[in-house]
């Protein structure tokens, strides 16, 4: 099997080798050019590292939310997460993108705590258990830093009050052919995931639907969540909203050698909850591009492309442009050993988990300033 055929992107799975272009291509997203990327800068007063260095690489519509804000009429954000286990540090890169956005727009975030999907799709999770872990991935969420008087947390089981009307009038304008083609469901799969991808869209409208004006929506998220949105998409300007925006991200590698981050394999993610000595220990022993013997290595350099601590620098933990290409030369060139270069990473790793810890103890006592129940007031009126 070659990298290109061991490829494998969908909302539920991702494995092999990622060739991105080819996503853009299969997916039918738009690349984020220069020409984009300024027009986001000019707009929002400065850039990202994370759009700076193509991290965020690809878009639907983004072009034509940015000449609507500039005309004044601001969008809302949506993203949110699934809490099927413990948050990692891939699942923050997109919330910590949605977070700049916010800060420099001004614009509300809807944030979708997925637990009926993830019910409905793990035969093996309880009700119970979906419960607790909604809670717990709230707390990460909090305490990424969003604007408590901007943000909307919606649990999608205790919300469905809010949710339910545009749900099921997305799903009436679904048929199930085009759910099965979209999402590859087989006659095994039970009728609540059948009917998931409607709650999926609900955020994307709530907001035009509560304040009965349609405003644009941007969608930050990974490239494997694409497809919901192709769904929420087709149905938009049938029930009289604009089509969701959305902005892609690449995904954060795995420790291991190979995919991406996986809440399924405990060593192939540096979790928020992980304490500083699980932590080093997964960093010492991450992937790298190295070569067999120190000796080689100096000789011939190694490979920061496939490199996860690398990875690591790009995406967080080296926002210095200057600093990162001085260590990729030295990395190629041989005159840092990958032990050396990970001894780096772990004080750096060491002291995001730190603060993100304490921000999260304080978010226990502040999920009521972050939830949706205060929507209900607006939908009443």
């Amino acid at each position: 099997m070659t990298n290109e055929d061991d490829m494998l992107v969908t909302p539920w799975e991702v494995k092999g080798t990622i060739d991105y272009d080819r996503l853009i291509e299969e997916f039918g997203t738009e690349r984020i050019d220069e020409k984009l990327r300024k027009k986001i800068e000019k707009i929002a007063g400065e850039s990202h590292i994370l759009l700076d260095r193509e991290l965020f690489f690809s878009h639907r519509d983004l072009d034509w939310v940015m000449k609507e804000y500039e005309k004044g009429n601001k969008f809302i954000l949506y993203t949110g997460r699934g809490p099927s286990g413990d948050v990692h540090i891939g699942h923050l890169v997109p919330w910590m993108f949605t977070k700049w956005m916010q800060d420099c727009f001004k614009v509300p975030l809807y944030f979708q705590l997925t637990n009926d999907e993830k019910f409905w799709f793990d035969q093996d999770m309880t009700y119970e258990q979906v419960h607790e872990l909604t809670r717990d991935n709230a707390l990460d969420v909090i305490a990424t830093g969003f604007d408590p008087e901007k943000t909307f947390i919606l649990d999608d089981i205790k919300h469905i009050d809010l949710m339910y009307e545009l749900a099921v009038k997305v799903a009436k304008k679904v048929t199930f052919s085009t759910a099965r083609a979209v999402f590859g469901f087989e006659n095994s799969m039970n009728i609540g995931g059948i009917f998931y991808p409607s709650m999926q869209a609900v955020p994307a409208f709530l907001h035009s639907w509560i304040h009965e004006r349609k405003t644009p929506c941007i969608i930050p998220c990974a490239i494997d969540q694409d497809p919901y949105w192709r769904i929420t998409r087709d149905v938009a300007e049938k029930l009289g909203y604009y089509k969701p925006a959305s902005i892609q991200n690449k995904f954060v590698p795995g420790l291991q050698e190979g995919g991406k981050m996986s809440s399924s394999d405990p060593m192939s993610a540096i979790y928020t909850t992980d304490s500083p000595k699980k932590a080093k220990k997964k960093v010492l022993a991450a992937f790298t591009g190295g070569r067999t013997t120190a000796k080689e290595q100096r000789e011939l350099g190694a490979n920061p492309e496939i490199c996860s601590v690398f990875k690591y620098y790009t995406f967080i933990f080296m926002p210095d442009d200057k600093e990162l290409a001085d260590i990729r030369m030295k990395c190629v060139s041989g005159d840092i050993l990958c032990g050396a270069c990970k001894q780096i990473l772990v004080p750096r790793m060491m002291e995001f988990l730190e603060k993100h810890q304490a921000a999260r103890e304080e978010a226990k006592e502040r999920l009521h300033e972050f939830s949706a129940d205060k929507l209900r007031n607006l939908v009443r009126k």
